[in-house]
């Protein structure tokens, strides 16, 4: 799928789940990596990770347009676009839109470290490196120091 076909989705979509027309951009962001999409307050425009679409299919990506949209519509309509308000969570229900989408990867696979508790031996992943003069073992309290680096 290109970004033509995106957007033709979309404004399908927005026809027919939201009987409103969708006046901006939709497009593939390759550069998200933690969300399925984003609605842009300023531009208007929705961002779609594509490999969202890659990894789960049509399906995945139909629930992703259907959240950015409810964000899209309740903004434009000066109402509660946040996922926190009444208007978003009343709206997202009513058109089946996911409040979250499938995880790409899970904490495992993305962790970058490895550090072991030097009492314990507790191990810990982490996806950022942590600074073990500060931090301790949430078990025992003991040392922490780093075992691996998983990738870099």
């Amino acid at each position: 799928m290109n970004n033509n076909e995106l957007q033709q989705l979309v404004e399908t979509i927005s026809l027919e789940n939201f009987n409103m027309k969708f006046n901006h951009d939709a497009y593939f962001n390759k550069r998200l990596r933690t969300t399925g999409g984003r609605y842009l307050l300023a531009s208007h425009n929705i961002e779609i990770n594509p490999k969202q679409y890659i990894n789960y299919g049509r399906d995945a990506l139909i629930d992703i347009i259907k959240h950015e949209l409810c964000h899209y519509h309740l903004h434009l309509l000066g109402k509660g676009y946040q996922h926190r308000d009444e208007d978003f969570k009343k709206l997202s229900k009513k058109v089946e839109a996911p409040r979250y989408c499938k995880a790409l990867e899970s904490y495992e696979q993305r962790a970058n470290y490895i550090y072991w508790c030097t009492s314990c031996k507790k191990e810990y992943l982490r996806i950022k490196k942590v600074n073990i003069s500060k931090m301790r073992c949430g078990k025992c309290r003991g040392k922490l120091k780093l075992k691996k680096l998983l990738k870099k």
